[in-house]
């Protein structure tokens, strides 16, 4: 699975589970295994460079485990196919995420209003 130019995970890292997905279907949908669950083991996958991992770790997402295992489930569709595309497009979209660098937030923003500044008029009102 390719993520970007330097990024490809191979289907090794990839755990799949299958389950009986809620919502519409009809009865059909209570004797098929539709939705996936799409594991990957961030904290120790080879694949991902140190930054990106450390990056994908960092984050509080509900979807990390303790161990470092992001846990996606994809129950958006009614057949299994487009599920499992569903679940590994969001998994990319995670890893590109992580693959740019937060902003670092040591300067306040150009609109940000400044404190203790002394307007050009009141300054020269005092002269």
């Amino acid at each position: 699975m390719r993520v970007s130019a330097s990024i490809e995970i191979p289907e090794s890292e990839l755990t799949e589970r299958f389950l009986r997905a809620d919502g519409p279907g009809g009865q059909h949908v209570n004797r098929t295994e539709s939705a996936v669950e799409l594991r990957f083991d961030v904290a120790h996958s080879p694949s991902l460079p140190e930054p990106v991992r450390a990056r994908m770790l960092a984050r509080h997402d509900r979807r990390l485990t303790e161990d470092g295992v992001m846990v996606i489930q994809a129950r958006r569709f009614r057949d299994q196919a487009r599920n499992r595309d569903d679940a590994r497009e969001r998994l990319i979209e995670i890893i590109r995420a992580a693959l740019v660098p937060r902003k670092n937030a040591s300067q306040p923003g150009r609109r940000a209003p400044r404190r203790n500044a002394v307007s050009p008029a009141r300054n020269s009102a005092a002269t």
